[in-house]
C-alpha cells in the first residue's frame, strides 16, 4: 500500500509520535509500506521555520532528505497535473493551497492520505486514513 503522509504526520512522527495512533505508526513502519513526502511538505516545514512555528535540529533541507533516508520515505515532486487538479477537485474543498496539493497529489497517485486534518478526512473524494488510529 501507498501513503503520502501529511506534513504534520511526518512532523509528530519525527518530534512526537504519540500524537500518532498505534495503526498509523505500524502502518508508516511497515517495511513494505510504501511511505511517500510530498515536495509540498519541503515547503510548508519551510514556512513553519520562517515563521517561527517550528524548530528543526538542522536546516530544513537537511532535516527532510534525513528523513527521507533515515526512515526510507519516498520524495513525490509535484508536477503541473498536480497544480491544475488541486483547483479541479469534485466537490467543495477548502482554499489551503497546500492542503488542495496533498489531496491532488493522492487523488491523482492512487496514495492513501495520512492525516489528521479533519477538513481532509471528511472530504469524500481523496481516500485518507486518520492519523490518530
Amino acid at each position: 500500500m501507498a501513503y503520502l503522509l501529511d506534513t504534520h504526520v511526518l512532523i509528530w512522527f519525527r518530534a512526537d509520535p504519540t500524537q500518532l495512533g498505534e495503526k498509523t505508526l505500524s502502518l508508516i513502519r511497515e517495511p513494505t509500506s510504501l511511505c511517500m513526502l510530498s515536495s509540498v511538505s519541503a515547503l510548508e516545514l519551510a514556512q513553519l521555520s520562517f515563521k517561527g512555528r517550528l524548530t528543526l535540529p538542522m536546516s530544513v533541507d537537511k532535516w527532510f532528505e534525513d528523513s527521507l533516508r533515515r526512515f526510507r520515505f519516498k520524495k513525490f515532486d509535484m508536477d503541473h497535473r498536480i497544480a491544475v487538479a488541486a483547483y479541479h477537485l469534485p466537490g467543495n474543498f477548502h482554499p489551503d493551497p497546500a492542503d488542495r496539493l496533498l489531496v491532488a497529489t493522492a487523488r491523482l497517485e492512487g496514495f492513501t492520505l495520512l492525516t489528521a486534518d479533519r477538513r481532509i478526512l471528511e472530504y469524500p473524494s481523496a481516500k485518507t486514513f486518520d492519523a490518530r488510529l
